[in-house]
């Protein structure tokens, strides 16, 4: 979208776990406005239908009581991040974004729209599944993860240590392979692991919380 991560308005559709989780991480990397969505629509400080997790992450991520259903919030959005229920994302929806949006539709087996029918709309698009370009899948992540962790000793698991996972996925890919239907590294490629591991390891260092002061770095 060409802006810096301040400059960057993402939503997130579905606030569970992993919905609490992405946003955290993308506090932590800086993102300038985020909205979260559930059934019941945008979270905002004091909507009712609310446990004590999606009221912090109402007063955290819309302080200014942005209030309205998921068409409302993709009104000039850049990215929107699905990890909610098949069909909830309409072609109207992505009309309503900025220009080149980025969609990552997470929802298994049936994400939140199709490629299909949000190429016309899209700049970037990236699903849970194998079978379009770029599949999201945590088993990117995980195991360097737990090896840096391991490696390092880590005491806990902060937010810069999963930044730097996501960032060193990210680094995987060149810039002369990086193109809209290739963002992310195949979960298949042998240098993730290793290179994840190595990220998580001096970030735990940086964060202080890494018991082993110099941990292994490299791994095959």
């Amino acid at each position: 979208v060409r802006k810096e991560p301040g400059g960057i308005k993402v939503v997130v559709s579905g606030t569970g776990a992993a919905g609490t989780a992405i946003i955290k991480i993308l506090r932590a990397a800086g993102v300038g406005q985020i909205l979260g969505v559930d059934e019941h629509g945008i979270l905002y400080p004091g909507r009712e239908a609310m446990d004590f997790m999606k009221a912090w992450l109402a007063a955290e991520t819309n302080p200014q009581g942005i209030r309205g259903r998921l068409s409302d919030a993709v009104e000039g959005a850049d990215v929107f991040i699905g990890v909610s229920v098949p069909g909830v994302l309409t072609v109207k929806d992505l009309q309503r974004m900025n220009r080149d949006p980025i969609v990552f539709a997470m929802a298994n087996p049936t994400p939140e729209i199709m490629p299909e029918d949000a190429d016309p709309y899209v700049r970037v698009m990236a699903t849970g599944r194998s079978d379009y370009p770029n599949q999201i899948n945590n088993v990117l992540c995980f195991p360097g993860l737990f090896r840096g962790v391991l490696d390092s000793r880590a005491r806990s698991i902060t937010e810069e240590m999963k930044l730097a996972a996501a960032q060193a996925i990210a680094a995987t890919v060149g810039k002369d392979e990086l193109h809209e239907e290739y963002i992310i590294p195949s979960v298949f490629n042998k240098k993730v692991a290793p290179a994840v591991a190595r990220e998580v390891a001096r970030a735990a260092s940086r964060s202080g919380v890494a018991r082993r002061r110099r941990a292994p770095l490299s791994r095959s």
